[in-house]
């Protein structure tokens, strides 16, 4: 399937599950070393089509394409640029993971095992007004290792090496952040035993093959 193919579909995707409304959201591709394929401003996900997509170069130029670039492309850039493992980033306003940021607290207590291994932590960022240096500057403490950030007041932002993988982390973190608030209606949720944490990553590489980054792993 070509890029914008697979991007089309991922823009389908997370309207069709809600966690964008409207014209909310944005996401992207990368296509090489120099060049970006992402949505438009101003266009509901759920209605957009490949020709609509524009290719952008690592400074948010327009190389092709005849919609508006989007004000929070510099999600997307800082991303790209500092992380080259990323190919991919999806931004958008899940309910529940939204809700976590609007009350300023991260997913940061090590709670469900495929959470764990596939997302690790989930640090909040600081609010930073959309269109400014503030919202991409916020992301730089947690650029380098994490997969998955919530936006204080604004919503959340997954990476990946593939457009399914950064997809897939988005519906993982929505999936979690609604699981915990039902938790918590019922009383309160509790984090995995630091020993059992401790077994979860010694085997995660050797019987899941995930390898997870000392610095995107729960204190314990």
């Amino acid at each position: 399937m070509s890029p914008h193919k697979e991007l089309i579909e991922a823009c389908h995707k997370v309207y069709q599950k809600g966690f964008v409304s409207a014209y909310d959201g944005n996401l992207s591709v990368r296509l090489d070393d120099s060049k970006i394929l992402i949505t438009p401003s101003a266009k509901c996900k759920g209605e957009l089509e490949e020709r609509e997509l524009l290719e952008i170069d690592l400074d948010g130029n327009l190389i092709a394409g005849d919609g508006k670039i989007s004000t929070e492309v510099k999600i997307h850039l800082i991303a790209y640029k500092n992380r080259a493992d990323i190919n991919s980033v999806i931004h958008c306003h899940p309910v529940y993971a939204t809700a976590f940021s609007a009350i300023g607290e991260g997913l940061l207590r090590p709670i469900f095992p495929e959470v764990i291994l596939s997302l690790g932590k989930v640090p909040l960022c600081k609010y930073g007004t959309p269109s400014t240096e503030d919202l991409p500057n916020s992301m730089l403490p947690f650029i380098d290792y994490a997969w998955a950030l919530l936006l204080e007041n604004h919503g959340a932002v997954t990476f990946g090496k593939t457009i399914k993988g950064a997809y897939f982390r988005m519906e993982k973190l929505e999936h979690a952040a609604h699981t915990i608030y039902v938790a918590r209606t019922l009383g309160r949720e509790r984090a995995i035993p630091n020993n059992k944490l401790k077994e979860l990553y010694s085997i995660s590489e050797k019987v899941y093959g995930i390898k997870i980054d000392k610095r995107n792993r729960f204190d314990y």
